[in-house]
């Protein structure tokens, strides 16, 4: 899906975050701290980013029920804003045009889910 998609067109989706739905914040951040995670931003009550060089998980208490891929459009592992990147609303157009419907299309992100029921999130935040 997404490797057509790039390979025809050749864009980006930007950042990518393993978004994990956790039963206990505190708990799973002790554990991905003690593999050499370190906390980035979120909440701290029920979301957290966690940072291992260019590997980002981000942590989820009580917000979805599965665990999810993350893109972010315009950002790097750094969350720093890139010179030039896709936008959101264009990289709709092109998923669209690849004959696949998101789940769920909002203003500054949308959903789809793959062949094995796997959520990705396309989340554009700059």
């Amino acid at each position: 899906m997404v490797a057509a998609m790039t390979t025809n067109h050749k864009t980006s989706l930007g950042n990518f975050c393993l978004s994990l739905a956790v039963k206990d914040l505190a708990a799973s951040r002790a554990f991905y701290e003690k593999l050499g995670f370190e906390a980035g931003h979120g909440d701290g009550k029920r979301w957290i980013v966690m940072q291992n060089g260019t590997t980002s998980i981000g942590l989820f208490q009580g917000l979805f029920d599965k665990n999810m891929l993350t893109f972010n459009p315009g950002w790097n592992a750094k969350k720093e804003k890139l010179p030039k990147f896709t936008d959101v609303h264009e990289l709709l157009r092109l998923v669209r045009a690849e004959g696949i419907e998101p789940t769920m299309a909002q203003d500054a992100h949308f959903m789809l889910v793959d062949p094995d029921g796997n959520p990705i999130l396309v989340d554009q935040h700059v």
